[in-house]
């Protein structure tokens, strides 16, 4: 079982950049796919960006492509979301989830296919 503690979000204005931090601990971290999501108030919790676990390949969301970039650091058990030019609809509650079935064929998108979830670290962007 995995335990994700996710850290860096904060208060920005738009425009500015941000890079969202989740550390794993647990079974190895290459057992796991590992996908970042978000939350805002009074919305469904959406898909942001995955990453496999070899970090070979990456998934977006239109919403966030070109935007971000998902890393990973298998040696330090940390996957990164680095963000750009943030918009207050990026305003959210950010979260990292571990998908414990790395050979899949293609990067899960839904919150389903992730078995362990972070608490979350708030991003507010301000216009």
């Amino acid at each position: 079982q995995a335990q994700l503690i996710e850290s860096g979000g904060g208060l920005v204005q738009a425009g500015a950049s941000l890079r969202l931090s989740c550390a794993g601990s647990g079974r190895p971290f290459t057992d796991y796919n590992m996908g970042w999501f978000r939350q805002a108030p009074g919305k469904e919790r959406e898909f942001v960006a995955a990453i496999s676990w070899n970090a070979r390949n990456t998934l977006y969301a239109d919403s966030v492509k070109g935007r971000s970039t998902i890393s990973r650091d298998n040696a330090k058990n940390t996957v990164f979301l680095q963000m750009s030019s943030l918009k207050p609809e990026d305003t959210a509650l950010y979260y990292c989830a571990a998908d414990p079935r790395p050979l899949r064929s293609t990067l899960p998108g839904g919150a389903s296919d992730y078995d362990y979830w972070g608490q979350g670290t708030q991003v507010t962007v301000s216009s």
